[in-house]
């Protein structure tokens, strides 16, 4: 009986997987099922790449089979089991000129297109459109600094729906497509348009690559680096940080939207107008209700991935409800660890004043934290300088 159960279990497991499998699909712009050679390419570098992959394959695997061809066909024939003795010669300047000269001319042959490759891939020059990417522990900081969008800076974090996801167990059943790879921000590009990224970092090494680009550029903190594309596709297209940056370094993603000229207009000027909107004065006061509100929502796209909607943390992440800090009557000690972070908690500089301040009263009073606290935003700015 135990061995029909065991069989039970199994064909079960095995049903249960065969249907997850069936619901996952191909990702556009990402990763397919059961992929197993190179993303599809959307630009003339990846086309190339992808033509290169398999040239080198193909003549490492021609040399190969010629090489041990020939060694398995003279051992073989020239065995001493029928009567061959071997050969005596000290040395033959025909076979050293033609394995000096068959090689020279295959590597030759070799280095040519992968020469051309790697200098146009190199080529950042004439750029249509420059974009500096921040690698932040985890999370992409985009900065376009030239073209239509000039001026225009966000962060773009994976979709807080797909952590939860992934800390409920990541249920196969309700996985969509683009598991882990969607983000609240997307990168937004024009087609047929040579876009320049330059990339640094915030804190640890990270790396920004897109494989259906054919791009993968180091950010490494305090240098700056650079790689280019041209897609020739609209659609959107993703990618992952691609250094080892920590914990949390699957929370990731990178997604591209490559948009028509008109539409990458447009999408500039909504943009313009919303960073328009969101200048505050560092000066003004905040009453308590109106911060906490604004809190709540900085909160929900920047904390609550790791920290959780409840504020109870996870694992090694600490709890804010209930946490000394929070209730501390010092509000410097949680200013300090929001702008320099402490541990595996990283520095979230790059919010402005205000967002700080305003997610650090909501913190202070949300869940059972009920204190009464509010930190304005000229205490961030004081403590900012220091």
């Amino acid at each position: 009986m135990k061995s029909i159960s065991k069989i039970a279990a199994l064909l079960s497991l095995a049903g249960a997987l065969g249907t997850a499998q069936a619901q996952v699909q191909d990702l556009p712009g990402g990763p397919a099922v059961r992929q197993l050679n190179l993303h599809a390419a959307a630009t003339r570098i990846a086309v190339e790449q992808s033509w290169l992959h398999w040239f080198m394959l193909i003549t490492c695997i021609v040399i190969f089979v010629l090489v041990f061809s020939v060694m398995f066909y003279s051992i073989w024939k020239h065995r001493k089991s029928v009567g061959h003795k071997p050969a005596n010669f000290h040395e033959s300047v025909t076979v050293e000129v033609i394995w000096t000269i068959i090689p020279f001319i295959i590597v030759i042959v070799m280095a040519l297109p992968a020469t051309k490759v790697l200098v146009a891939a190199k080529d950042t020059s004439n750029a249509d459109v420059t974009i500096k990417a921040t690698g932040y522990q985890w999370k992409w900081g985009y900065d376009y600094l030239t073209g239509d969008a000039q001026g225009v800076s966000f962060l773009s974090t994976l979709d807080a729906s797909h952590r939860e996801m992934s800390n409920d167990g990541g249920n196969a059943a309700q996985k969509p497509n683009d598991y882990l790879l969607k983000v609240d921000n997307p990168l937004v590009v024009p087609v047929n348009k040579k876009v320049r990224i330059i990339t640094t970092a915030n804190d640890v090494i990270h790396a920004w690559g897109v494989p259906a680009f054919g791009v993968k550029q180091d950010a490494i903190p305090g240098f700056v680096r650079d790689t280019w594309f041209r897609s020739e596709k609209t659609g959107d297209f993703y990618g992952q940080c691609y250094e080892l940056c920590g914990k949390e370094h699957a929370y990731m993603p990178i997604h591209v939207k490559v948009v028509s000229q008109e539409e990458f207009v447009a999408w500039s000027g909504e943009q313009k107008k919303l960073m328009a909107a969101k200048q505050d004065d560092p000066a003004k006061v905040w009453q308590l209700t109106d911060i906490v509100a604004r809190g709540e929502k900085v909160y929900a796209a920047n904390c609550a991935a790791c920290h959780q909607a409840n504020g109870k943390g996870a694992g090694p992440i600490k709890a804010l409800d209930a946490s000394p800090i929070v209730l501390d009557a010092d509000k410097s000690k949680e200013i300090a660890i929001l702008l320099n972070g402490r541990a595996a908690m990283p520095a979230w500089r790059q919010l402005s004043d205000t967002d700080i301040a305003a997610v650090i009263s909501y913190t202070k009073n949300a869940w059972t934290n009920k204190t009464g606290q509010v930190v304005q935003p000229a205490e961030v700015l004081a403590q900012r300088g220091k």
